[in-house]
């Protein structure tokens, strides 16, 4: 029997002990924010509208325009290893979140997948924190921190939300889930609810989020609350409803290479972008639109129209969420973030994925075509080609997984109203996802325990950057290493050096790149043979950095490199 997704919602709140009563903060009084942290999936650097994006986006747009947009803005460039630094305010590795969790599936026999994907007892995250100063604590969305051995319906919960300092968990477990008949989890248990036939998982995790706020609102008298709010979109599978993917038809009939011209320009006229900055030629596998067959436009098209529709059907429900803020007066008082977790997708390969993800599309282009109109329906899985990815990602190099800033640089809004000085600024510091925990701490008058219950917990790498939020000049992150699937990177100041590993060759063979941000912000050109020792020196700092943040469970940075190299070649860009 189906009910309506009101119905449903409705529900499922009325099954679960959401908020408690506790210490009384009043809404205005100056007293501690709410936060909301929003994380969007495998989004592009210029996937929205205030960051050069043709797709509309007024919800995040606003939210830009009464906030401020970081330009420089790093990831761990693949989901859990940023969701687990986020949480944590320290680097991926330390955590023992290096990849996904998934990728203990590949390489079941390997020992050290006991120990990783594992968030240590003594890594605190922001939700316990909080938790512990009287904040409501809810996780709504996607998690993705659990080992591939708690997922199991009787398995052990240690790694779930509830275990790891959310009062409430509504949301899926994995890395992606379909959008229409999501695997759906409440608290520590795994729902089978009768879908709507208007179901969308979007619509749901945000019906969720203003059930769960205005509960509050009535029962809790004051008390701040805490939100991690993280949607499915854009991850694969894309799916949404025609009457958002029509209108984009058109638009990206033009192709990808003519979107990224436009998106370039449009990006040095928001001031996203220096007025000097290059445009990457496209990777050497990335076809060119001008060579694809009519059968390919016509499908490889209608999937950038399902994806843009898919980013576009999310911003209107996020506006749904900041409406009720707005409406209860709440606005002011509430400290959001909204971020990417890495770069855009870049799986799919060059024919991309339809009737399922992760595994070859054996379908010809004329296939795929007769079936146009399955695309972004519940009768297909579906995933962009790669080439639209780099034009999700422009002006930079290469998209999630790789070192490049394609891959880790991506979008993030910080939005205050109470301590945003200039709203629609600009922020041109250097900022890490590590850094957005003790940030949010600072603005709620707390900070991370170096000791709970007598147990030390690990050093926190991140640093406050709420002096950023107050002036464009005070100064950000200087420091930041980087290694996924032992490709690596450094940024030490304005230098940025990237070395992609060959998975056949020691460490010691690999070849430096370097780029200087300050006049290259798509690292276009390599200036390691003009500066040998500056490479040098900051090979020197990745090391350095790799034994004070990185070594964690792995004895190398290749541990999981080789066995997944052909799933993806980031060698060759397949």
């Amino acid at each position: 029997m189906l009910i309506s997704r009101r119905r449903l919602v409705g529900s499922l709140l009325a099954t679960s002990a959401l908020v408690g009563a506790g210490n009384a903060w009043p809404a205005g009084s100056g007293g501690r924010p709410n936060i909301i942290t929003i994380i969007l999936d495998d989004i592009g650097y210029s996937d929205f509208g205030c960051f050069g994006a043709e797709i509309r986006t007024p919800a995040i747009d606003g939210l830009a325009q009464g906030g401020l947009r970081y330009v420089h803005f790093d990831t761990k460039a693949v989901c859990a290893a940023t969701r687990a630094s986020l949480l944590t305010g320290r680097n991926c590795h330390t955590v023992n979140m290096p990849d996904v969790p998934d990728v203990a599936a590949v390489t079941p026999n390997d020992p050290a997948m006991t120990r990783l994907f594992r968030l240590p007892g003594n890594a605190q995250t922001i939700a316990q924190v909080l938790q512990r100063r009287g904040y409501a604590t809810w996780a709504v969305g996607k998690w993705h921190l659990i080992p591939m051995a708690e997922l199991g319906k009787d398995a052990p919960r240690t790694s779930w939300p509830r275990q790891r300092g959310f009062d409430y968990f509504y949301g899926f477990p994995r890395g992606w889930t379909d959008q229409y008949r999501p695997e759906l989890v409440e608290n520590d248990h795994y729902l089978t609810p009768d879908f709507p036939e208007d179901y969308h998982l979007s619509a749901d995790l945000a019906d969720k989020a203003i059930a769960l706020i205005e509960r509050h609102v009535a029962t809790a008298g004051g008390k701040p609350f805490f939100m991690n709010l993280a949607f499915g979109t854009a991850h694969s599978p894309i799916q949404v409803a025609r009457e958002f993917s029509a209108p984009y038809d058109a638009i990206y009939a033009k192709g990808w290479d003519a979107i990224r011209e436009e998106r370039f320009a449009r990006m040095k006229r928001l001031e996203i972008i220096p007025a000097d900055t290059r445009l990457p030629p496209r990777a050497p596998r990335d076809r060119a639109w001008a060579s694809l067959s009519e059968d390919e436009k016509a499908v490889f098209a209608r999937y950038m129209a399902v994806y843009a529709g898919f980013i576009e059907h999310c911003d209107r429900q996020i506006g749904r969420v900041l409406q009720v803020l707005r409406d209860k007066g709440l606005m002011d008082d509430t400290v959001i973030v909204l971020l990417s977790d890495n770069g855009a997708a870049s799986e799919a390969g060059q024919t991309g994925f339809f009737d399922g993800l992760y595994r070859p599309n054996t379908l010809s282009p004329a296939a795929q075509r007769a079936r146009i109109d399955e695309l972004g329906t519940a009768k297909t899985q579906a995933e962009y080609p790669r080439p639209w990815a780099f034009a999700s990602d422009t002006p930079l190099r290469r998209y999630k997984l790789w070192p490049y800033s394609g891959g880790t640089r991506t979008p993030m809004i910080f939005h205050w109203p109470r301590g945003v000085r200039d709203p629609g600024a600009i922020r041109r510091q250097f900022v890490d996802v590590v850094d957005i925990a003790p940030t949010l701490l600072e603005a709620a008058g707390a900070a991370f325990d170096r000791h709970v219950d007598g147990v030390a917990q690990i050093a926190v790498a991140g640093r406050s950057f709420l002096p950023t939020v107050a002036s464009g000049s005070a100064p950000g992150r200087q420091v930041q290493y980087f290694e996924l699937r032992g490709n690596r990177a450094i940024t030490s100041g304005k230098w940025r050096a990237v070395a992609i590993h060959d998975c056949d060759q020691p460490y010691a063979n690999d070849r430096w790149e370097l780029f200087d941000l300050d006049t290259d912000f798509s690292e276009s050109i390599d200036l390691a043979a003009r500066y040998p020792a500056r490479v040098e020196a900051l090979k020197t700092l990745w090391d350095a950095q790799w034994a004070r943040y990185g070594s964690g469970q792995l004895a190398q940075p290749s541990i999981l490199t080789c066995r997944l190299s052909d799933l993806f070649d980031r060698r060759s860009g397949n």
